[in-house]
Protein backbone atom coordinates (compact mmCIF):
# COMPACT_ATOMS: atom_id res chain seq x y z
CA UNK A 1 0.00 0.00 0.00
CA UNK A 2 1.33 3.44 -0.93
CA UNK A 3 1.92 5.70 2.04
CA UNK A 4 0.99 9.34 2.23
CA UNK A 5 3.49 11.81 0.88
CA UNK A 6 3.34 15.00 2.91
CA UNK A 7 3.97 18.54 1.74
CA UNK A 8 4.95 20.48 4.85
CA UNK A 9 4.62 24.24 4.58
CA UNK A 10 5.43 26.99 7.02
CA UNK A 11 5.62 30.75 7.44
CA UNK A 12 3.58 31.54 4.35
CA UNK A 13 3.01 35.04 5.69
CA UNK A 14 0.41 36.13 3.17
CA UNK A 15 2.66 35.60 0.13
CA UNK A 16 0.25 34.30 -2.49
CA UNK A 17 2.73 34.05 -5.36
CA UNK A 18 5.09 31.91 -3.28
CA UNK A 19 2.28 29.70 -1.99
CA UNK A 20 0.85 29.09 -5.46
CA UNK A 21 4.31 28.15 -6.75
CA UNK A 22 4.89 25.72 -3.90
CA UNK A 23 1.50 24.04 -4.27
CA UNK A 24 2.04 23.56 -8.01
CA UNK A 25 5.45 22.00 -7.36
CA UNK A 26 4.07 19.73 -4.64
CA UNK A 27 1.35 18.43 -6.95
CA UNK A 28 3.94 17.60 -9.61
CA UNK A 29 5.93 15.65 -7.02
CA UNK A 30 3.05 13.49 -5.87
CA UNK A 31 2.21 15.11 -2.54
CA UNK A 32 -1.02 13.62 -1.20
CA UNK A 33 -1.52 15.62 2.00
CA UNK A 34 -0.52 19.08 3.17
CA UNK A 35 0.45 20.22 6.65
CA UNK A 36 1.33 23.72 7.83
CA UNK A 37 3.58 24.59 10.77
CA UNK A 38 1.95 27.98 11.20
CA UNK A 39 2.07 31.66 10.33
CA UNK A 40 -0.26 31.65 7.36
CA UNK A 41 -0.63 35.41 7.73
CA UNK A 42 1.59 38.43 8.43
CA UNK A 43 4.18 40.52 6.53
CA UNK A 44 2.78 40.19 2.98
CA UNK A 45 -0.35 41.49 1.29
CA UNK A 46 -2.54 38.40 0.68
CA UNK A 47 -3.38 37.05 4.16
CA UNK A 48 -7.02 36.21 3.46
CA UNK A 49 -6.31 34.56 0.10
CA UNK A 50 -3.55 32.40 1.56
CA UNK A 51 -5.69 31.45 4.55
CA UNK A 52 -8.56 30.35 2.33
CA UNK A 53 -6.22 28.29 0.14
CA UNK A 54 -4.81 26.47 3.15
CA UNK A 55 -8.36 25.62 4.18
CA UNK A 56 -9.31 24.62 0.64
CA UNK A 57 -6.52 22.03 0.48
CA UNK A 58 -7.47 20.76 3.97
CA UNK A 59 -3.99 21.34 5.35
CA UNK A 60 -3.73 20.33 9.01
CA UNK A 61 -2.31 23.48 10.58
CA UNK A 62 -0.89 24.62 13.91
CA UNK A 63 -1.00 28.20 15.17
CA UNK A 64 2.00 30.46 14.68
CA UNK A 65 2.70 33.66 16.57
CA UNK A 66 1.42 35.86 13.72
CA UNK A 67 -1.71 33.72 13.42
CA UNK A 68 -2.15 34.18 17.17
CA UNK A 69 -1.66 37.94 17.33
CA UNK A 70 -3.79 38.54 14.24
CA UNK A 71 -6.68 36.70 15.88
CA UNK A 72 -6.32 37.81 19.51
CA UNK A 73 -6.85 41.34 20.71
CA UNK A 74 -3.59 41.51 22.62
CA UNK A 75 -1.10 44.30 23.18
CA UNK A 76 1.72 44.34 20.63
CA UNK A 77 4.21 46.29 22.70
CA UNK A 78 6.62 43.32 22.78
CA UNK A 79 6.49 42.98 18.99
CA UNK A 80 9.05 44.53 16.68
CA UNK A 81 7.43 47.78 15.40
CA UNK A 82 7.58 46.54 11.81
CA UNK A 83 5.75 43.32 12.70
CA UNK A 84 3.25 45.17 14.90
CA UNK A 85 2.38 47.48 12.01
CA UNK A 86 1.60 44.51 9.76
CA UNK A 87 -0.35 42.63 12.45
CA UNK A 88 -2.61 45.65 12.85
CA UNK A 89 -3.09 45.88 9.06
CA UNK A 90 -3.69 42.13 8.72
CA UNK A 91 -6.36 42.14 11.41
CA UNK A 92 -8.35 44.54 9.24
CA UNK A 93 -8.10 42.27 6.16
CA UNK A 94 -9.72 39.23 7.77
CA UNK A 95 -13.38 38.44 8.33
CA UNK A 96 -14.64 37.52 11.78
CA UNK A 97 -14.97 33.93 10.61
CA UNK A 98 -11.36 33.83 9.40
CA UNK A 99 -10.18 35.33 12.69
CA UNK A 100 -12.09 32.59 14.50
CA UNK A 101 -10.37 29.93 12.39
CA UNK A 102 -6.92 31.26 13.31
CA UNK A 103 -7.85 31.66 16.96
CA UNK A 104 -8.89 28.03 17.24
CA UNK A 105 -5.85 26.46 15.61
CA UNK A 106 -3.99 24.10 17.97
CA UNK A 107 -0.43 24.80 19.09
CA UNK A 108 0.76 21.28 18.27
CA UNK A 109 -0.50 18.38 16.18
CA UNK A 110 0.45 14.70 16.24
CA UNK A 111 0.16 12.23 13.40
CA UNK A 112 0.93 8.52 13.21
CA UNK A 113 4.68 8.82 13.67
CA UNK A 114 5.55 12.52 13.87
CA UNK A 115 4.45 15.93 15.15
CA UNK A 116 4.35 19.53 13.98
CA UNK A 117 4.70 22.75 15.97
CA UNK A 118 5.41 26.35 15.08
CA UNK A 119 8.14 26.98 17.64
CA UNK A 120 8.96 24.32 20.25
CA UNK A 121 7.19 21.53 22.10
CA UNK A 122 8.37 22.96 25.42
CA UNK A 123 6.05 25.91 26.03
CA UNK A 124 4.84 26.32 22.42
CA UNK A 125 2.74 29.30 23.52
CA UNK A 126 5.93 31.24 24.33
CA UNK A 127 7.08 31.19 20.68
CA UNK A 128 10.71 30.38 21.50
CA UNK A 129 13.27 30.42 18.69
CA UNK A 130 15.51 27.42 18.00
CA UNK A 131 18.72 28.41 16.25
CA UNK A 132 21.34 26.37 18.12
CA UNK A 133 21.88 22.94 19.66
CA UNK A 134 21.28 24.14 23.22
CA UNK A 135 17.82 25.43 22.32
CA UNK A 136 17.11 22.24 20.36
CA UNK A 137 18.17 20.07 23.28
CA UNK A 138 15.58 21.75 25.52
CA UNK A 139 12.94 20.95 22.91
CA UNK A 140 14.00 17.30 22.54
CA UNK A 141 13.16 16.68 26.20
CA UNK A 142 9.51 17.06 25.18
CA UNK A 143 9.67 15.20 21.85
CA UNK A 144 8.55 11.62 22.42
CA UNK A 145 8.35 10.67 18.72
CA UNK A 146 11.15 10.25 16.22
CA UNK A 147 10.36 13.32 14.15
CA UNK A 148 8.97 16.82 14.60
CA UNK A 149 8.75 19.59 12.02
CA UNK A 150 8.74 23.26 12.95
CA UNK A 151 9.10 26.79 11.54
CA UNK A 152 9.25 30.26 13.13
CA UNK A 153 12.92 31.06 12.36
CA UNK A 154 12.41 30.91 8.56
CA UNK A 155 15.75 29.05 8.32
CA UNK A 156 15.74 25.42 7.08
CA UNK A 157 17.95 23.32 9.34
CA UNK A 158 17.92 19.85 10.89
CA UNK A 159 18.71 19.05 14.52
CA UNK A 160 19.47 15.42 15.31
CA UNK A 161 19.70 13.86 18.76
CA UNK A 162 21.55 10.62 19.39
CA UNK A 163 23.21 11.19 22.72
CA UNK A 164 24.32 14.70 21.82
CA UNK A 165 22.52 17.16 19.55
CA UNK A 166 23.95 18.14 16.16
CA UNK A 167 22.87 20.90 13.79
CA UNK A 168 23.16 20.59 10.01
CA UNK A 169 21.76 22.27 6.92
CA UNK A 170 20.06 19.76 4.65
CA UNK A 171 18.60 19.09 1.22
CA UNK A 172 17.91 15.36 1.42
CA UNK A 173 17.69 13.39 4.67
CA UNK A 174 17.29 9.67 5.20
CA UNK A 175 15.93 9.25 8.72
CA UNK A 176 17.73 6.63 10.80
CA UNK A 177 16.08 4.55 13.50
CA UNK A 178 17.29 5.29 17.01
CA UNK A 179 17.64 9.02 16.37
CA UNK A 180 15.32 11.95 16.95
CA UNK A 181 14.93 14.74 14.42
CA UNK A 182 13.69 18.31 14.81
CA UNK A 183 13.49 19.78 11.32
CA UNK A 184 12.78 23.34 10.27
CA UNK A 185 11.01 23.48 6.92
CA UNK A 186 12.08 27.05 6.13
CA UNK A 187 9.60 29.63 4.87
CA UNK A 188 7.24 29.65 1.93
CA UNK A 189 6.71 33.40 2.00
CA UNK A 190 9.72 35.07 3.63
CA UNK A 191 12.99 33.05 3.71
CA UNK A 192 15.70 34.36 6.04
CA UNK A 193 18.71 32.20 5.23
CA UNK A 194 20.12 34.44 2.53
CA UNK A 195 18.31 32.56 -0.25
CA UNK A 196 15.21 34.44 -1.48
CA UNK A 197 13.65 31.33 -3.00
CA UNK A 198 10.60 29.86 -1.31
CA UNK A 199 11.11 26.66 0.67
CA UNK A 200 9.03 23.72 1.84
CA UNK A 201 9.55 20.04 2.64
CA UNK A 202 8.30 16.78 1.14
CA UNK A 203 8.21 13.99 3.72
CA UNK A 204 7.73 10.36 2.67
CA UNK A 205 7.22 8.20 5.79
CA UNK A 206 7.44 4.97 3.80
CA UNK A 207 10.90 5.91 2.54
CA UNK A 208 11.79 7.75 5.77
CA UNK A 209 12.98 10.58 3.51
CA UNK A 210 12.83 14.35 3.91
CA UNK A 211 13.50 16.59 0.92
CA UNK A 212 13.89 20.36 1.08
CA UNK A 213 12.53 22.09 -2.01
CA UNK A 214 13.67 25.62 -3.03
CA UNK A 215 11.66 27.48 -5.67
CA UNK A 216 11.84 30.86 -7.38
CA UNK A 217 8.47 32.63 -7.59
CA UNK A 218 7.05 35.89 -8.97
CA UNK A 219 8.72 38.04 -6.33
CA UNK A 220 8.07 41.32 -8.14
CA UNK A 221 4.31 40.81 -8.04
CA UNK A 222 4.50 40.16 -4.29
CA UNK A 223 6.56 43.33 -3.83
CA UNK A 224 4.11 45.42 -5.86
CA UNK A 225 1.21 44.22 -3.72
CA UNK A 226 3.09 45.16 -0.55
CA UNK A 227 3.71 48.66 -1.87
CA UNK A 228 0.18 49.07 -3.23
CA UNK A 229 -1.20 48.10 0.20
CA UNK A 230 0.87 50.82 1.85
CA UNK A 231 2.87 48.35 3.92
CA UNK A 232 6.45 49.22 4.95
CA UNK A 233 8.93 49.35 2.07
CA UNK A 234 11.38 47.23 4.03
CA UNK A 235 9.01 44.26 3.71
CA UNK A 236 9.23 44.45 -0.07
CA UNK A 237 13.00 44.92 -0.17
CA UNK A 238 13.88 42.10 2.24
CA UNK A 239 12.24 39.52 -0.04
CA UNK A 240 14.99 40.14 -2.61
CA UNK A 241 17.80 39.19 -0.24
CA UNK A 242 16.21 36.42 1.81
CA UNK A 243 16.86 38.15 5.14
Amino acid sequence: MTSEKYGILGDIHGNWEALATVLDDAEKHGVTKFLCVGDIVGYNADPARCLEKIREISAATVRGNHDHYCSHDECLEDFHPLAANVVDWTRRQLTDEQVGYLKNLPLTARFSSFMIVHSTLDMPEKWGYVFDTLEADAHFTYQSCMLCFYGHTHVPVSFTKQGRVTRTPYEHLKLELGRKYFINVGSVGQPRDGDPRSSYVIYDPGERSVELRRLAYDLHSTQKKIRDAGLPERLARRLETGH
